[in-house]
């Protein structure tokens, strides 16, 4: 019998959108799940979320789940949400502090460094010491959290590295959580991540943020804009420079990421309803220079900085036909709710946005499953979404070659 995921890499065509099995064969889902999804890196939160011994947040990817939490010396742990008895998800709060966690199921208890301290009526030959949560990847970039669900994953070294600059001078250490929101999207999550990656729909479909940011116009256009932004960051500490490891050109071993900073229209200051400030200036920034910095951490996650707030995308798989988009928004640390920022106003833009998008996303989901689909051609403005779908595709005939 022929392999479907095979087949699918065989009969794909060069320069566009992917095939419809691509989006609807659960064979396609499976291996993406153990090629592409567990292996990777998701960013799962800030280190500020955990001050207390005991804090601790549970993160769900399709169908795993991970506790994070912080240990009695300080240090962040991740482990698998599920009992070492009969397989029982531990931990159903999604966020808490406790100084051990107990299966609801059959009791079992498990202390915060992974290790069972209790199973009633086990035999005597029962060893309580082989039977802790199962570890689960994690790791830190400058304040920000990633796990990965397997047991290698790529490494951080490059984006520690590379990417201290900006996020020093934006103190992404000194940062807080001020919101954080999730969207279910009935579609599958390849289609999200790639609604992310292009901004050809931005005119179209979101009047809102095309208004103050310049990626809703090609780099023609664009130029004169980018070229005026540059003089304003010589004057400043953040780097003009762009940072370019995208998964498909990651070094070998290495998670991919990417920085860049991008003018806003002329007015616009930050990302909010009338584009004035929504928050104090980050880090060691002293004014606004006009511009808005993109991140992306691997796969799935993305970050678009301004200078006085952070809005950090996470698209997660849910099932062959359901993805979820969790949105974190920060904010500098010592910035007080009650009187230098208002909650509304900072999610304003990205919550209207998102909330178009899953319409978008779910629309084009339906299209794609008609028998009237084809994969058609990529437009100049998608072509961070044509190396993606490039990479997706690389990822997933590494099996086969």
């Amino acid at each position: 019998m022929t392999d479907p995921v095979l087949k699918l890499l065989q009969q794909q065509p060069a320069g566009r959108s992917l095939l419809q099995g691509f989006y609807t064969e659960p064979a396609v889902y499976r291996a993406e799940l153990e090629r592409i999804v567990y292996p990777n890196w998701f960013v799962a939160g800030h280190r500020s979320e955990w001050q207390a011994t005991g804090d601790f947040r549970v993160f769900d990817v399709a169908d795993e789940s991970a506790i994070i939490v912080l240990g009695e010396d300080g240090e962040l742990r991740a482990f698998a949400n599920v009992c070492r008895h009969r397989g029982s998800r531990v931990c159903l709060e999604q966020r808490g502090q406790s100084r051990a966690f107990s299966c609801p199921y059959h009791g079992w208890k498990y202390g915060i460094n992974g290790e069972l301290v209790a199973a009633r009526s086990m035999p005597d030959d029962f060893d309580i010491s082989d039977y802790g949560l199962k570890p689960v990847s994690i790791g830190i970039v400058h304040g920000v959290v990633l796990i990965a669900f397997g047991d290698s994953p790529p490494s951080l070294a490059g984006a520690v590295r590379d990417l201290e600059e900006p996020m020093k001078v934006l103190d992404f250490d000194g940062m807080k959580v001020a919101a954080r929101r999730g969207y279910a999207i009935p579609a599958n999550w390849k289609l999200a991540v790639e609604n992310y990656q292009e901004c050809y729909h931005c005119s179209t479909s979101h009047p809102e943020y095309a208004r103050m940011h310049t990626l809703t116009i090609d780099h023609r256009r664009r130029a004169p804009l980018q070229a005026s932004l540059k003089k304003e960051l010589a004057q400043s500490p953040l780097p003009d420079c762009v940072i370019d490891r995208i998964d498909s050109e990651a070094r070998e071993g290495e998670m991919g990421y990417g920085y860049s900073r991008t003018a806003l229209f002329d007015g616009y200051l930050t990302g909010s309803r009338d584009g004035q400030p929504v928050a104090p200036l980050l880090g060691g920034l002293k004014g606004y220079d006009g511009g808005a910095s993109d991140f992306s951490f691997g796969a799935f996650s993305f970050m678009l900085a301004y200078s006085d707030h952070v809005v950090c995308y996470v698209f997660k798989p849910v099932d062959l036909q359901n993805c979820c988009c969790e949105i974190t928004w920060l904010v500098r640390g010592d910035a007080d709710a009650s009187k230098d920022y208002d909650v509304d106003e900072l999610v304003w833009l990205w919550d209207i946005t998102t909330q178009a998008d899953m319409k978008i996303i779910a629309d084009n989901y339906a299209g794609i499953k008609s028998r009237y689909y084809e994969p058609g051609p990529f437009s100049e403005m998608e072509k961070a979404e044509s190396v993606y779908v490039a990479w997706l595709l690389s990822e997933l005939g590494r099996a086969h070659s």
